[in-house]
């Protein structure tokens, strides 16, 4: 296929696509005005059922949290595929990734980025564990914390310290800590079943008041696991290709 013939596949499907897109958002209703009504049900009773009041989190973790954890898999599924796959073309050479890291010819961080990553790390770890473990009680998730925390090692890394992202991050401990969070949240959906309850139900104490750091039973348990997994899944996938560049920048692929 040339050129010509690929520009043009790719501007009739992005045609398509656009259309599609506009012909979606103009059957959408007029800003401030929901139409209801499941919205409207949950605001209403989710705060007296769930004693979480940050309730996007009671519909993520209970009411609908057969799908977070199909969305939590999929994450899981992409990161190991990616491990599986460049640690088997790498031949789990982790001597010449290390050695590779030594060797490599790059040019060294700035001082203004070395100071914006000891400025930012800190920062975003305590953030990232805030969220993963306050989403009953705030605006926030497993999903947002797992990523914030994710950016603490990268900022590491942008700093130019290679080895010490490794030492901070090595393979078998992002291995395990993603399979826990992952496997955790299953396990608490599992276990309801072994309690005579529907999969996932919210079977742990509520807590005495709506807002409190102990309330939402398992609300707050499942955030804090998908905050494990998605932090975990996002770093084991940044560190592979961090591997698989300096392998290929060494010329072994």
């Amino acid at each position: 296929m040339t050129d010509r013939w690929r520009r043009g596949v790719f501007l009739a499907g992005a045609a398509v696509l656009t259309a599609f897109i506009l012909w979606g958002l103009a059957g959408l209703p007029g800003f401030g005005r929901y139409p209801g009504p499941y919205g409207d049900i949950i605001n209403r009773i989710a705060v007296a059922q769930t004693n979480a009041t940050g309730v996007v989190s009671a519909v993520n973790f209970s009411y609908r949290a057969f799908d977070t954890v199909g969305e939590e898999f999929i994450l899981f599924a992409a990161a190991a595929g990616v491990a599986t796959v460049l640690r088997h073309l790498r031949g789990e050479d982790k001597i010449s990734t290390r050695k590779a890291a030594l060797d490599r010819v790059a040019p060294p961080a700035s001082d203004a980025l070395r100071a914006a990553a000891l400025a930012f790390t800190g920062p975003a770890i305590v953030l990232g564990w805030f969220l993963a473990t306050h989403a009953q009680t705030s605006p926030s998730g497993g999903f947002q914390g797992g990523v914030l925390l994710t950016t603490a090692f990268v900022l590491v890394y942008l700093a130019g310290q290679v080895l010490l992202f490794r030492r901070v991050s090595p393979e078998d401990l992002t291995d395990i800590a993603e399979a826990v969070g992952a496997g955790g949240f299953a396990a608490v959906g599992v276990t309801a079943l072994a309690l005579g309850l529907p999969f996932l139900s919210n079977y742990l104490p509520l807590g005495s008041m709506p807002g409190a750091i102990s309330s939402s039973g398992t609300i707050a348990l499942i955030s804090l696991l998908i905050g494990i997994e998605v932090g975990a899944a996002f770093l084991l996938i940044i560190g592979e290709l961090i591997d698989q560049a300096l392998l290929v920048r060494e010329g072994r692929t």
